[in-house]
């Protein structure tokens, strides 16, 4: 029996009563009491929707709280689509947009307010006289606060700039790494920061104005104060007499026992370019005897060509070798057999701009190079000196073709070697490896980015890239783990990172790359075993000491995900069965995280999602 059957009956029982004062008193209590019944339904009918509105509204501040978005309008936006989607289940709730606010506070909490009206149905339909007490809608309301996350974020971001990204690929790069710049780094920089440092690659990465506390400071010149290799005049041989050996010069000066240095003849050229001591005849005349391995003996111009002329003769200066000897004005700190660079000589100007192996070592102002200086102007003035090994400004080597080579330090860096290949230990006992290059430019022209929460700074340095270069994609991968890794703040104090230990810091690295890593270095030049360098560019006999750019970015990725540091990779428009997407996926924190896109699109979501999962983990980690 239902509750209305039951108090129908109970009222006919009553009317029937022949007491009247009972009846007449309940006549007058039962609207009131039917009111009270039936009202007690709407309320516990409000009630239940006041507790649904209010997981409705705690769900909808999440949703907001966990966006990227900072701007009031959005932060509304998100809201309200989630709190009407939540709300889909309650047909019989009008919630009254009017009232129902979301706001992001000064500390990243979003307050949530809302307000719904819930129709009454029971006591209007059966007491309607008595129902125009309440309204037709009872007001209901909620209120939800969602703090975003306390976590600051550091994110490096690594990109490839070589010369097979030139054209469309470098475009749709920047606008993908420019629209990430965007997604990290929030405007609203207190209590918590959100930082990105940039990090473009190619041959090397350009750390312009940080080179010196990274690798060292280069071993400057010295100045050159003499250039010596003959004593006395230069003569002109008139003739041979290749019978009897003799040379005609008329007053040649020459005295017995004077080395001399021969050049220059035509016919008889076999007397070219050797060393002689001379026979003195008289002032006209001499004789000429070679080194025999024992002594000296006649030159046996008897077995020669005629001679037809134009030979030069000149007292040495070193008779030993008859080499140049270069003098400076302190000391050079050369050793037999390493290289020197010689640059603005004033008179003997066949010097400059060359590299010279190091004959002798007189001294620690005098040395004497691998050359003899026959036809070469007289030493005027000036001259610089710059030794030539590992960590000199200029670097004179053998290269595969068995020549000597020269290079010059840049602004760009190469891999470290030894103990500390693959940590993040500081480089001021740890040095990271020199980077030489035939120019200058050949150094990528844009250097990094230290970590920053200036969009613009960012976004400029990604829009003023230029693809040029080989892919040394193992040594951007370094330097994207030292720019957010402590250790190194000693190099930019003003963008210091923070501890790994840290549970309120989020530190990530993006790797992104469109191909293989193909170049190494041994002893800051392209060793011999590097996969994509000319002979010439290639250090004799000299192999990497790391392995080859796959293994040491590997290695470098394990470090960094040792340490806690989120690694994500993009591959664009690699094969995806081919080596460098084997890497992506190896580095890459998870294979969630590694990102094979094909077109500039692709890019561009791939970028994104990658910028959404960081702030995402931001919020709620």
């Amino acid at each position: 029996m239902t509750l209305w059957t039951r108090l129908m009956t109970f009222a006919r029982r009553i009317a029937d009563d022949a007491r009247g004062n009972a009846a007449m008193l309940f006549g007058l209590a039962l609207p009131a009491l039917i009111m009270m019944t039936l009202g007690g339904v709407d309320i516990h009918r409000v009630s239940t929707v006041r507790i649904n509105l209010q997981d409705a509204l705690d769900a909808a501040a999440l949703a907001a709280a966990r966006s990227t978005y900072t701007e009031q309008a959005d932060i509304q936006r998100v809201g309200m689509d989630a709190l009407r989607a939540n709300l889909a289940a309650y047909p019989q709730v009008t919630l009254l947009t009017a009232g129902t606010q979301f706001q992001l506070t000064e500390n990243q909490t979003v307050v949530a307010d809302a307000r719904a009206n819930v129709k009454t149905l029971v006591a209007n339909i059966f007491l309607p006289p008595y129902g125009q007490f309440m309204d037709d809608y009872l007001p209901v309301g909620a209120h939800s606060e969602v703090t975003r996350s306390s976590k600051n974020v550091e994110v490096a971001l690594v990109l490839d700039i070589t010369g097979s990204m030139a054209g469309q690929k470098l475009t749709d790069m920047k606008a993908a790494a420019t629209q990430l710049v965007d997604i990290v780094v929030q405007d609203l920089q207190t209590p918590w920061y959100s930082k990105m440092s940039l990090i473009p690659y190619s041959m090397g990465v350009n750390v312009d104005g940080w080179e010196d506390d990274a690798r060292g400071a280069a071993v400057q010149s010295v100045n050159i104060s003499n250039v010596r290799w003959s004593v006395g005049n230069r003569r002109t041989i008139s003739s041979v007499n290749r019978s009897t050996g003799v040379f005609t010069s008329n007053g040649h000066g020459f005295q017995d026992g004077d080395i001399v240095w021969v050049w220059n003849a035509d016919g008889m050229t076999q007397i070219n370019d050797r060393r002689y001591r001379v026979d003195r005849l008289n002032n006209n005349t001499f004789k000429l005897e070679q080194p025999d391995g024992n002594g000296w003996e006649a030159v046996p111009t008897w077995n020669y060509s005629s001679y037809d002329g134009n030979g030069r003769i000149q007292k040495c200066f070193r008779t030993e070798d008859c080499r140049v000897q270069l003098t400076t004005s302190s000391a050079h700190g050369l050793s037999d057999g390493e290289g020197v660079y010689v640059t603005n000589v004033g008179g003997t100007t066949q010097l400059n701009n060359k590299g010279w192996w190091v004959s002798d070592v007189v001294d620690t102002t005098n040395y004497a190079i691998d050359a003899v200086g026959a036809g070469w102007g007289a030493y005027s003035s000036a001259g610089k000196s710059w030794c030539g090994r590992y960590g000199c400004q200029w670097r004179v080597y053998e290269d595969d073709l068995g020549n000597i080579d020269w290079k010059q330090a840049t602004v760009c860096v190469s891999e470290r070697t030894g103990d500390e290949a693959y940590t993040d230990a500081a480089p001021d006992d740890d040095p990271v490896g020199f980077n030489y290059q035939r120019n200058l430019s050949d150094c990528p022209n844009s250097p990094i980015i230290p970590l920053t929460s200036s969009k613009s700074d960012l976004k400029d340095r990604i829009s003023g890239f230029t693809a040029s270069g080989t892919t040394g994609g193992h040594i951007g991968t370094a330097w994207g783990w030292y720019t957010i890794a402590p250790s190194f703040n000693d190099l930019w104090p003003s963008s210091a990172a923070g501890a790994y230990n840290d549970p309120n810091v989020l530190k990530a690295v993006i790797i992104m790359t469109d191909g293989e890593f193909n170049v190494t270095y041994c002893s800051g030049v392209y060793s011999s075993d590097s996969p994509n360098a000319n002979n010439t560019d290639q250090i004799a006999d000299c192999n990497a000491p790391n392995g080859d750019a796959f293994s040491q970015a590997e290695a470098l990725c394990d470090g960094m995900k040792a340490q806690g540091v989120l690694v994500y990779t993009v591959g664009f428009q690699v094969p995806a069965n081919g080596a460098a997407a084997d890497i992506m996926r190896e580095c890459a924190t998870s294979a969630s995280m590694a990102f094979l896109p094909t077109s500039g699109a692709d890019l561009t979501d791939a970028f994104k999602a990658i910028g959404t999962d960081i702030y995402r983990l931001r919020i709620s980690k």
